[in-house]
């Protein structure tokens, strides 16, 4: 099992930045990816960034490419996502995932809210 927990969302103007933070605890030793996802209100769940733990590769959607970026703490096990030039569009309830070698497993944190007002 593994266990997520997400902090940093919280309210920002157009235009400003937020930090959102994921750690994880139980068997983090099986994560091979950890990523953040988002959704918005009458909107499906969408890709946001993602990063594979071992070598540090990371993938963005293209939505926010260039404006957010995915990273790692490796001693922390937590992941982190600067969010830079926040658009109204941001707006969402971002939710931590991390992928797990064991059983080939999907884990969520219980998501923190993001508010970009214009």
């Amino acid at each position: 099992q593994v266990q997520l927990v997400e902090s940093g969302g919280g309210w920002v103007q157009a235009g400003g930045s937020l930090r959102l933070s994921c750690a994880a605890s139980g068997r983090t030793v099986s994560i091979f990816t950890m990523g953040w996802f988002r959704q918005a209100p009458g909107k499906e769940r969408e890709f946001v960034a993602r990063i594979k733990w071992s070598d540090g590769t990371t993938y963005y959607a293209d939505s926010v490419k260039g404006r957010f970026t995915i990273s790692r703490d490796n001693a922390r096990n937590t992941v982190y996502l600067q969010m830079n030039s926040l658009k109204p569009e941001d707006t969402a309830v971002y939710y931590c995932n991390a992928e797990s070698y064991l059983y080939n497993s999907n884990y969520w944190g219980q998501g923190t809210q993001v508010t970009v007002s214009s």
